[in-house]
């Protein structure tokens, strides 16, 4: 199976740059052609941009394992993601200034309890979502600028199952519950974490409660050095557990990210109710039997 691949890991690790020379010539290829194929005369307008850097997403979870045929349950765009919460009668995404939504199943196949995802995220980052194969799903929901170590990732965290008024946690459970998802490639990832400030506040669906929290810490890496890293989440419990959505760049760059990632955090909404009943998801999950 293959496991997360977090911003974390990719500093920590100093990606192969022959990997990242092979994504940039299957996108220049791929963009190659789609450019063959556009008469001279055609306008390149906002849809042509989109659809390029679509092909960017595509390629990178091409090369990194992660593309499979669930991706069909995952919708990306401001109107195909509205028409389909609306679909499922819920409200429209939160998309911020100068972001775009996404809209994904977690937990596709049955070792894992279902999840509509949506948050959204600049329109040139580049979206992952869990992997299948015969064991089940693996991997999480992502966004990211990954060279650049600016990431939004999505954590289940299933230890403490659903948490009622999540809102009136103390900080110690947001440490902890952010903890386990900086930390799950192993504990010795990183040290002097702390939870700078807790903010709740409220979704527009059944005055669910999701709570934005400021946190740092150091990040270690493979090669023996330190990267201080800072980020913003939003945290709230909705079916069988606690869900994150924790965004973070290095404490440099947060000074020019920190507006885009309280975007982000604070645009992510989680769906459990009702899941398990939906057409397509039951037919996926009918497809992996």
């Amino acid at each position: 199976q293959i496991g997360e691949v977090t911003g974390d890991t990719i500093l920590a690790m100093k990606m192969n740059p022959l990997l990242l020379l092979s994504l940039a010539s299957m996108l220049v290829a791929s963009h190659a052609f789609s450019v063959q194929r556009t008469s001279p005369s055609m306008k390149v307008d906002t849809d042509s941009r989109r659809d390029f850097f679509n092909k960017v997403a595509t390629v990178g979870a091409f090369a990194s394992g992660l593309l499979n045929p669930m991706r069909a349950l995952a919708v990306g765009g401001i109107s195909k993601v509205n028409d389909k919460l609306l679909g499922y009668g819920l409200p429209k995404a939160v998309v911020p200034n100068g972001l775009t939504p996404l809209l994904g199943i977690y937990g596709k196949a049955r070792n894992r309890f279902p999840l509509l995802v949506t948050f959204s995220h600049p329109v040139d980052w580049v979206v992952t979502y869990p992997s299948i194969d015969v064991n089940g799903e693996d991997g999480t929901i992502q966004a990211g600028e990954y060279a650049k170590g600016d990431t939004a990732t999505l954590f289940v965290y299933t230890d403490k199952g659903n948490v009622k008024e999540v809102a009136s946690q103390p900080k110690e459970f947001f440490a902890e519950v952010l903890i386990k998802a900086i930390s799950q490639k192993g504990n010795n990832v990183y040290q002097n974490f702390k939870v700078t400030k807790v903010v709740p506040t409220k979704g527009e669906y059944r005055d669910q409660d999701y709570v934005i929290v400021d946190f740092k810490y150091e990040l270690l890496t493979g090669a023996g050095f330190e990267v201080d890293r800072s980020g913003v989440a939003s945290i709230t419990s909705q079916g069988e557990a606690v869900e994150a959505l924790w965004t973070a760049s290095t404490r440099i760059r947060y000074k020019k990210t920190e507006e885009t990632l309280r975007k982000i955090a604070s645009s992510f909404r989680c769906y459990a109710d009702g899941l398990d009943l939906l057409d397509e998801l039951v037919d996926a999950r009918d497809g992996l039997s």
